[in-house]
């Protein structure tokens, strides 16, 4: 009973578990338990520790090019189904339902602007979008990007983050590897463009196995996961335990596979000053 004989009203135990539910964020790293718009207002990165937590392809675009300049190419290209493809529900119904929830054509983000004033051509992985798989539509688009730099003579800019190559499209998805990289040796050859890839967490599968690890600089975010096969694969075939660390971002540039590693506030600045080396 509350004063004058009245009953306090009960909380469900449910309406509990929901309070402060979007407002604070419990990074997974160091424990700390911090408002929401800290990490937001911090480019998806623990304020207290410095984990990197993903961050959307539209926000990349925000942090690496100057306002105002972006401009999305090759809209409108949609995926379709010529394997008739079926797992637990068909390919069409999972790209639908991907859009729905998503507001996404696909997985990739493709487009032009301007970092310090000088043209680029930027491209995005979009994670949420079925885990950044690589389909047809996905690999039309990196094409395109790298033939658009190879006509206006600008450098591409890819920030891979994908699961790899998208298993509902089959041999049609594997060929995007072979597509992709014919692209980026004329942008690289034929217009002695630049390539610079940035590898965030994860770049695995047909993605890592094909134009993510060729960039005159490939860059890469402090501890991401950039390998072909998963490593407990790895280690069920091999039968061997792998190094610590093994496939992290900080193993590849020991072993050199990756150039640089860099902080994503750190990352417009790092990416403009290789293209100043290599192009003035």
């Amino acid at each position: 009973m509350g004063l004058f004989g009245k009953t306090k009203p009960e909380v469900d135990a449910s309406e509990k578990k929901t309070l402060g539910r979007g407002v604070f964020r419990k990074c997974d790293e160091c424990g700390a338990t911090l408002r929401a718009e800290d990490f937001t207002s911090n480019h998806e990165v623990c304020p207290d520790c410095g984990t990197h937590y993903r961050l959307s392809g539209e926000a990349w675009c925000e942090l690496l090019l100057d306002p105002g300049t972006f401009v999305e190419c090759d809209q409108g290209l949609l995926s379709s189904d010529p394997l008739g493809f079926v797992d637990s529900k068909n390919y069409p119904d999972r790209l639908v339902a991907s859009r729905r929830k998503t507001g996404l054509e696909d997985a990739m983000l493709t487009g032009e602007g301007s970092m310090n004033g000088r043209p680029v051509q930027l491209g995005c992985f979009l994670f949420r979008f079925m885990g950044g798989s690589m389909g047809s539509v996905v690999g039309e688009r990196i094409t395109r990007m790298f033939e658009r730099g190879f006509e206006k003579g600008q450098p591409v800019i890819l920030l891979s983050s994908s699961g790899g190559a998208r298993m509902q499209e089959g041999a049609l998805s594997l060929m995007q590897m072979a597509k992709t990289v014919a692209a980026l040796r004329r942008l690289r050859e034929d217009a002695n463009m630049p390539f610079v890839s940035v590898l965030l967490d994860p770049t695995t599968g047909g993605v890592a196995a094909s134009f993510a690890l060729l960039g005159d600089i490939n860059i890469a975010e402090p501890r991401a996961r950039i390998g072909f096969a998963g490593a407990r694969v790895i280690e069920n075939t091999i039968r061997q335990k792998l190094p610590e660390g093994f496939q992290r971002a900080e193993f590849l540039l020991d072993h050199g596979m990756v150039d640089v590693i860099a902080k994503r506030h750190e990352m417009r600045a790092t990416i403009a000053r290789f293209l100043s080396h290599l192009l003035d």
